[in-house]
């Protein structure tokens, strides 16, 4: 069974262990709401996101999910105040989103692209182990 997984770039900063493509990683997965995304990687592409990687506030109880990492792919956007916004808060401006296959390790940072910031990452892998939250038959 395999899963798409979003990683955010602050966590892996933060307090992530790099990974790369054929490792395999020990992660809490939580589920995801499709339109947290859609902005950021485009709805297609937010559709397929079943997970998203936690580090911190992850549910307690909640076990760590083994995962063969497949793929690997830096997601990048530029960030802007939405015209007629009142709170001057930066959000992805939909229509930016570039995308950077990785071939190495993944570890939270990566080469500055013109006119975008890197957001996280989007990884496909594959269940090693059992993953929580009845996922069993989302995706194949």
């Amino acid at each position: 069974m395999t899963f798409t997984i979003w990683v955010d770039d602050w966590q892996m900063q933060c307090c992530g262990e790099p990974f790369a493509p054929g490792g395999v990683v020990s992660w809490t997965l939580m589920e995801v709401d499709p339109e947290d995304y859609a902005d950021l990687v485009g709805e297609e592409r937010a559709d397929g996101i079943d997970f998203r990687e936690e580090h911190h506030g992850a549910e307690e109880g909640r076990a760590p999910a083994s995962l063969e990492v497949l793929s690997v792919v830096e997601v990048h956007c530029r960030y802007g105040v939405p015209p007629g916004a009142t709170d001057r808060v930066n959000y992805a401006v939909p229509g930016t989103t570039v995308l950077v296959p990785v071939e190495a390790a993944a570890d939270g940072w990566a080469k500055a692209r013109e006119g975008v910031a890197f957001a996280g990452y989007l990884v496909t892998a594959r269940a090693v182990a059992d993953v929580p939250g009845g996922a069993a038959g989302r995706r194949t």
